[in-house]
């Protein structure tokens, strides 16, 4: 019989000796795993902006201390608190020859029923270097969301995310911000 090494042979061995120098660094700290990436947990805030919302009701139906459910990138995460909304009605410029400025902007007479809103949420997000993590995926802006309610489901993006640091009740007794 002869001894023969055929190619599946040499790349288990080599797939065994890759696994093995991988243990080795995480062993040796020279490789960061999932949970060493993690700094710090904290609360955040963060707003979506929905363009273009067409709603015929008389009051925008995402209300300030309600609850929405939220999905990231097509993935459910959770129900989280509304801090804040802000819509407005569709606006377009018009030109001015009584103005000091060359326009003026106006509610738009042909979109009566569109607005532009920003909803501010808040959640408890995983800190890391590169940002917060929230339901396994990083929160910056341009994440595409989805805001869904009892009556509703609308489709945004992240415009703005703040990490807060809750400070001690001595030192002011408010939330301070982090730039």
């Amino acid at each position: 019989m002869k001894n023969k090494i055929s190619i599946a042979d040499i790349i288990i061995l080599v797939g065994v000796i890759i696994a093995l120098l991988v243990g080795l660094f995480t062993m040796k700290h020279f490789r960061q795993t999932a949970d060493k990436q993690i700094e710090a947990t904290s609360p955040i805030t963060f707003e979506v902006f929905l363009r273009g919302v067409t709603t015929t009701s008389e009051a925008f139906p995402i209300k300030t201390n309600d609850k929405t459910f939220i999905t990231i990138r097509n993935v459910p995460y959770t129900e989280l608190e509304v801090l804040d909304v802000t819509s407005n009605p569709r606006q377009t410029a018009l030109p001015s020859a009584k103005s000091e400025k060359q326009y003026i902007i106006i509610n738009d007479p042909t979109q009566p029923s569109v607005f532009d809103a920003i909803v501010t949420i808040k959640d408890v997000a995983k800190i890391t270097k590169d940002g917060a993590v929230v339901g396994g995926n990083k929160i910056k802006m341009g994440l595409p969301v989805t805001l869904e309610g009892e009556n509703y489901k609308f489709n945004g993006t992240i415009s703005d995310v703040r990490v807060m640091s809750e400070v001690n009740v001595e030192d002011s007794g408010e939330n301070k911000e982090l730039g």
